[in-house]
């Protein structure tokens, strides 16, 4: 921060996005909530079956990471143009980001069912594949529902109303409880599926939530003024050209952060289901508390797009300090959750003695990434918020797969530490991400350095990115 700037606007742009935030966390951990509800009723139905959730959860975030990430390019060209008065500009782009979503969706859907076929070349145990090919099929039904979920709810984020995604997403978790139960296990005239209806639960969880989501702007008073869908309008390669200017890098990044925890998930299914198990228990607590700075984020990133629409300078710093104080606290909570509550927590998941103690001692390494992978995150958002994101995806594929990975591979697996080893390429990958895109966000948001490109940067909103 500047020392020209005082420190109570820095307070009320810590307030503000704490609002903001709020909802987007909770509905993140409903979202990461809907993952533990899977790894809770497959841990109940049976090692096996949380070993194959474990896998078949991996493999279907691989390819889902990529259009959430080109449909984050929605918010800051969203916000950017709402702090530019811009906004008859907001529905024409929202219209055809659904386009964008669909096309995602369709070829997301093909890749999950071929994974649905390679589980027997990628390693995986044998006595894990069924059962992780059946959650593929049955999960892969909602995944163009999920794209279209995406686009809604970055629209409605960048616009700063973050309520709906806390309110769908607890929604669908009402949904997804029961209904995978049913599904797993067989119940009110459901038929016995195991793995494959969770699958299936959770593709009917996300048709719901988009179509509850597409009735809730089409009727809602706050959006009236806007028309999203006042018109149909063919696709248009100029806007849809805009929108993967800015997303695909930002999808490649995130493919980057995700694929590291995805390609461990699944070198690790090829040591068998007690490893499986117990890292699918580890990975979920620590997806849970990734949730908050996530939010916290994508709070930043909408906060600093708006900034750059007012041509605020000093605004774009305060908007990402008030998200590193935030995101540092809560980070803290949740280590210290982790550290002191870890045999408890596993506990919830698993009375498998073995999966448990391998699990409780993992949480431990999960507790020590909080902090970077909260800088990490935190630093990414402020970046897309001024639609910095070609540098940022060079600096996270060094930071994952040229630190992260090599040194978990090495170690897990060429010097047999296992899990373990695993974990920590995992803390060196985030902590090398997290120096690299602080450090790149620090250079870029000094307000002598971004003054002279804030008014291109406002009128370019919804545009491409600049380079």
């Amino acid at each position: 921060m500047s020392p020209t700037v005082p420190s109570r606007p820095l307070r009320r742009e810590i307030r503000t996005t704490a609002v903001l935030a709020a909802p987007l966390v909770l509905g993140h951990v409903s979202t990461g909530l809907i993952s533990f509800v899977d790894s809770l009723i497959a841990g109940r139905h049976g090692t096996a079956t949380l070993a194959a959730v474990a896998v078949g959860t991996a493999l279907f975030w691989l390819p889902m990471v990529i259009p959430m990430g080109i449909l984050m390019a929605l918010p800051p060209s969203v916000s950017q143009l709402d702090g530019a008065g811009r906004r008859p500009e907001i529905a024409p782009l929202f219209r055809q980001a659904l386009w964008l979503a669909f096309a995602l969706g369709v070829a997301m859907f093909a890749l999950l069912t071929a994974f649905s076929h390679a589980l027997g070349p990628i390693g995986i145990a044998p006595e894990i594949r069924p059962g992780a090919a059946a959650f593929l099929q049955g999960i892969r039904w909602g995944v163009p529902a999920l794209a279209l979920y995406l686009a809604q709810r970055y629209l409605s984020e960048g616009l700063h109303w973050t309520l709906p995604t806390m309110l769908l997403g607890f929604g669908g978790l009402l949904l997804l409880a029961p209904l995978g139960y049913a599904l797993t296990f067989g119940a009110w005239g459901l038929p016995a599926r195991g793995a494959g209806g969770l699958g299936l639960a959770s593709a009917l969880m996300m048709w719901a939530q988009a179509l509850a989501f597409a009735v809730y702007l089409a009727r809602a008073r706050r959006f009236a003024a806007l028309g999203l869908f006042a018109r149909f309008e063919p696709p248009r390669w100029t806007a849809i050209r805009g929108l993967l200017a800015t997303g695909l890098p930002i999808g490649v990044t995130v493919l980057m952060e995700g694929g590291l925890f995805i390609a461990t998930a699944l070198l690790i299914g090829r040591l068998g289901p007690v490893e499986a198990a117990a890292h699918q228990i580890a990975i979920n607590v620590a997806s849970l508390s990734f949730m908050v700075p996530m939010g916290l984020a994508e709070a930043t990133t909408v906060r600093v797009g708006h900034a750059v629409g007012r041509v605020d300078a000093h605004g774009v710093r305060r908007a990402a300090l008030a998200g590193y104080a935030i995101v540092l606290a809560t980070q803290l909570l949740s280590a210290l959750a982790m550290v002191a509550g870890n045999e408890a927590i596993v506990a919830v998941y698993t009375h498998d003695a073995a999966v448990a103690a391998l699990a409780a001692s993992l949480l431990l390494y999960a507790a020590a990434f909080q902090f970077p992978d909260g800088v990490q995150v935190l630093s990414a958002g402020a970046l897309r918020g001024l639609r910095d994101t070609r540098v940022p995806m060079g600096l996270a594929a060094l930071s994952y797969w040229g630190v992260g990975m090599p040194l978990g591979a090495g170690l897990g697996l060429g010097l047999g530490w296992g899990p373990r080893g695993m974990w920590i390429g995992l803390i060196a990958g985030l902590g090398m991400a997290a120096l690299l895109l602080g450090s790149r966000f620090l250079r870029s948001s000094r307000p002598g350095r971004l003054a002279p490109r804030m008014n291109d940067l406002a009128a370019t909103a919804g545009g491409a990115a600049l380079p």
